[in-house]
């Protein structure tokens, strides 16, 4: 008799940009993508109480204890770690990096508003503190390359 293997696990993920602010990114795309940052003061909390992790790790945002150079933000629908305040679905992690960035992307978000609402997620995006790059026109489409406040590029459709 022939055992059917056991399907594999998928692999969990997430995408890690690098950033002079972590906050004001995770802010950024928290807005962009109505997904809210993650609160991890529980854990750091309970890491400074035990004396686990120096203060000089741990700043204040939104009101609350915040790693100093991470800031992740996560889909409000996606479970996640209550513990730690870790989402474990869709999220962006943001990390402190002392280097500018310097050239283009290799990886970069498409957002999809929905059909026709593209100039009215351009306005929010826009006062959220995006800006245009340029305007793609090809036979498969058109968008819109857009930079973050750090100037990362993505594109809206």
């Amino acid at each position: 008799m022939t055992q059917t293997p056991t399907p594999a696990t998928p692999v969990h993920w997430k995408v890690v940009i690098d950033a002079a602010d972590p906050h004001a990114q995770a802010n950024f795309w928290a807005a962009a993508l109505r997904y809210v940052v993650e609160d991890h003061s529980a854990l750091i909390g309970k890491l400074l109480g035990a004396g686990a992790v120096p203060a000089k790790l741990v700043t204040e945002s939104h009101g609350r204890h915040a790693w100093r150079d991470l800031a992740a933000v996560r889909h409000p629908d996606d479970p996640y770690d209550e513990e730690s305040g870790t989402g474990r679905g869709r999220r962006l992690l943001f990390q402190r990096v002392p280097e500018e960035k310097t050239v283009k992307n290799r990886l970069h978000l498409d957002l999809h508003p929905g059909e026709g609402r593209r100039e009215e997620e351009l306005a929010r995006l826009e006062e959220l503190g995006a800006r245009v790059l340029r305007q793609v026109d090809e036979p498969s489409g058109s968008w819109l390359v857009m930079a973050d406040p750090e100037l990362n590029e993505f594109c809206l459709h």
